[in-house]
C-alpha cells in the first residue's frame, strides 16, 4: 500500500485536500492512460531541476496530441505544494491530463514521502534481470507510435516488467530489444563503465532523456571522463568492470548482477560512487 501523499495542488484551485476527488470518470487518462506526467526528487523542499522535467512535460504532451501544458502555472503550482510543508525530502508528479478531450484539461502537482532503503541498496547493489522486447531497436525509434522516449501514463507495461523481475529474484528489470541490444530499465536509464570508458545506450535507440542522464553526463564531462553514447549487446554489460542505473527519485544505484551473473566482482564500484557523488553537487548547485 502506498503510503498517504503529503500534499496536492491542483490548476486553478490551488493546495487542496490530498484526499480531494479530482479526475472525472471520463477523463483520458482513466479511460485509456493518455496523460503525460514527471516525477522528481525533492531535496530539502526544492526540486531538482523542475525546469528540465516540465520541458519534458510539454514535448511528451506534444507527441501524445494533447493540449499544451500551463508550464507558468504548473511551476508555480509546484511551489505551492512545497510551500504548504516543511522542507521535505520527497518524490513529487507533475501530470497533465487532456480530461474528456472538451477542454477540460487538469494540471496537478502530487507530493508523496520518500521510499526508504536507497541507501542500503546502494551500498549492496541491485540485481537487473533482462526482459526482451519483441521490437528491434531501431525499428523502435522509428515507429513514433510507440511513444518512444515519452513519459506518458500508460505505465502497465513499465511495471509489469518490474513485477516479473523480483519474481526472478532480481531488483529491477532491464529492457533489451529483439536483437538482444540493452535499452534502458522501466524508470531508470543503464550505464556501464569498460576500459576507462563510461558508456551509456543512445537516445536514438528510442529511450527516455532522463534528467538525471543528462546530468550524469555533464558531470562526466566536466571531471573529463571518456564517453560514448551506442549500440551496446547485453553481454558487454555482463562483462563490464561496472553498471549502474540512474534516476530522480533512486539517483545512482550499482548493479552487482545481470540475469544471476556478477558484474565485476560482484560488488559496487567506484566509478558510480563517483557519479553519485557528482549528481549531489549538482543538487547543491540547483
Amino acid at each position: 500500500m502506498s503510503p498517504a501523499p503529503l500534499a496536492l495542488a491542483v490548476l486553478g484551485r490551488g493546495v487542496v485536500d490530498p484526499a480531494t476527488p479530482l479526475l472525472r470518470a471520463d477523463d483520458e487518462a482513466v479511460l485509456r492512460g493518455r496523460a503525460a506526467f514527471e516525477t522528481m526528487r525533492v531535496y530539502a523542499g526544492v526540486p531538482f531541476r523542475v525546469d528540465l522535467h516540465l520541458r519534458r512535460l510539454a514535448e511528451s504532451a506534444q507527441v501524445l496530441e494533447l493540449p499544451p501544458p500551463d508550464i507558468e502555472g504548473l511551476t508555480a503550482l509546484v511551489g505551492d505544494a512545497l510551500a504548504s510543508l516543511e522542507r521535505p525530502d520527497a518524490v513529487l508528479r507533475v501530470v497533465w491530463t487532456p480530461g474528456s478531450g472538451d477542454g477540460d484539461s487538469i494540471g496537478f502537482v502530487l507530493v508523496t514521502p520518500l521510499p526508504g532503503g536507497f541507501d542500503e541498496m546502494r551500498a549492496r547493489g541491485i540485481e537487473l534481470a533482462s526482459l526482451q522486447l519483441a521490437i528491434g531497436a531501431a525499428t523502435r525509434n522509428e515507429s513514433p507510435w510507440l511513444l518512444p522516449g515519452v513519459k506518458s501514463t500508460s505505465y502497465a507495461v513499465n511495471m509489469a516488467a518490474q513485477a516479473e523481475a523480483r519474481r526472478r529474484g532480481a531488483d529491477d528489470a532491464l529492457f533489451l530489444s529483439l536483437e538482444g541490444v540493452a535499452l534502458e530499465c522501466p524508470t531508470s536509464n543503464v550505464w556501464f563503465w569498460e576500459g576507462g570508458v563510461l558508456h551509456t545506450p543512445a537516445l536514438e535507440l528510442g529511450i527516455l532523456a532522463g534528467v538525471t542522464r543528462e546530468t550524469l553526463l555533464a558531470a562526466a564531462r566536466g571531471a573529463g571522463i571518456d564517453l560514448a553514447e551506442g549500440e551496446y549487446p547485453r553481454d558487454r554489460l555482463v562483462g563490464a568492470a561496472e553498471v549502474f542505473t540512474s534516476s530522480s527519485v533512486r539517483e545512482v544505484m550499482p548493479v552487482v548482477r545481470l540475469d544471476g551473473e556478477p558484474i565485476g566482482d560482484g560488488r559496487p564500484g567506484p566509478v558510480a560512487g563517483q557519479m553519485q557523488a557528482a549528481l549531489r553537487a549538482a543538487v547543491g548547485r540547483s
